[in-house]
């Protein structure tokens, strides 16, 4: 019998863990549907993460890291990264969804380490978007980006279209980009006014 990989035995259990929760959250999800689905135990699942709070901790964590890897912050066109945000969370929806449950059911657990934080408003800070906050625009981007998928169903068919078209998708990856734009181009003005204004004083 071949030697356990004790590291690929973790890595399909957060996976398994991922799905499970995105799907159910921290209360509805099952360690032994995990168990299940990593191919593995239930008595292994603890053995590697202790609990089931530190499996969906962990598993929570897994998903923000890959989401912040994949898809860092860029400074020099923040409407064109709303835009990959979109993307990326119709490519991978259980990032949102299992984020979305930490919110609820644990939400201690449902924010990034603060030098992630740290690191975006950071990247974001320089782009001369007063009186936005880097905060804001984070929060404007990330909300615009995510709105799609977190609007419920009957209000996205309320227009007769299916949702689900690729035609549509795509014209709402566009609205996202242009309305993060108009924000940018909105704060840039008011900047400009308010500069204008106070030369003008001097």
């Amino acid at each position: 019998m071949p030697p356990r990989d004790a590291e690929a035995t973790k890595n399909e259990i957060l996976r398994a863990a991922l799905a499970e929760f995105a799907e159910h959250g921290h209360a509805g999800g099952r360690i032994e549907r995990i168990a299940k689905a990593a191919g593995t135990n239930v008595r292994m699942i603890y053995a590697y993460y202790g609990s089931k709070d530190l499996l969906f901790d962990a598993a929570l964590t897994k998903a923000i890291t890959s989401m912040a890897t994949t898809v860092p912050p860029r400074p020099d066109d923040l409407a064109a990264w709303a835009g990959d945000l979109f993307d990326y969370h119709h490519r991978e929806p259980t990032t949102l969804r299992i984020a979305m449950w930490a919110q609820l059911e644990r939400p201690a657990s449902a924010s990034e380490p603060m030098d992630a934080y740290l690191a975006k408003t950071t990247a974001v800070s320089a782009t001369g978007s007063a009186p936005l906050t880097a905060v804001d625009l984070l929060v404007f981007i990330y909300a615009v980006a995510q709105a799609w998928y977190l609007s419920p169903v009957g209000l996205l068919q309320a227009d007769g279209q299916d949702p689900d078209d690729p035609r549509r998708i795509a014209a709402h990856r566009e609205s996202v980009v242009t309305a993060v734009t108009r924000v940018l181009n909105s704060a840039n003005s008011d900047s400009s006014d308010s500069s204008d204004s106070s030369d003008a004083r001097e």
